[in-house]
C-alpha cells in the first residue's frame, strides 16, 4: 500500500506536464498564430507566417513544460503566454467580428 501511495505522488505531476504540454502548448500556439494576423503584413502572409509560428511555439511549450523545476511552474509559465498573447489575438478576433 505505501509503495502505491508513492508511485501515485511521482505519477501526479507527470500527468499534470503531459496535459499541460498537450493542451496548454496547443492553446498557447494558436493564441501565438492568431495573435501574427495582427502584424502589419498583408493577411495572407500573416497567416502564413501564423502557421509556421504555431509550430515553434508549440515545440518551445512542450520544451518549457518539462524543463521546469515542478508541474506548477509550467502551468505557470504557460497561463503567463497565453495572457502576453491573448491581447494580440483579441485584436483580431474583435476586427473580424466588425466586419
Amino acid at each position: 500500500m505505501r509503495a502505491m501511495r508513492w508511485q501515485a505522488r511521482g505519477v501526479g505531476p507527470l500527468i499534470s506536464r503531459i496535459v499541460a504540454a498537450l493542451f496548454g502548448g496547443y492553446a498557447v500556439a494558436a493564441l501565438a498564430s492568431v495573435a501574427t494576423v495582427a502584424l502589419p503584413v498583408s493577411q495572407p502572409q500573416g497567416v502564413l507566417a501564423g502557421m509556421l509560428l504555431s509550430f515553434i511555439v508549440y515545440t518551445a511549450a512542450v520544451i518549457w513544460v518539462f524543463a521546469v523545476r515542478s508541474a506548477r511552474r509550467a502551468w505557470a509559465g504557460l497561463l503567463v503566454a497565453a495572457a502576453l498573447l491573448s491581447v494580440p489575438a483579441w485584436t483580431v478576433w474583435s476586427a473580424g467580428a466588425a466586419t
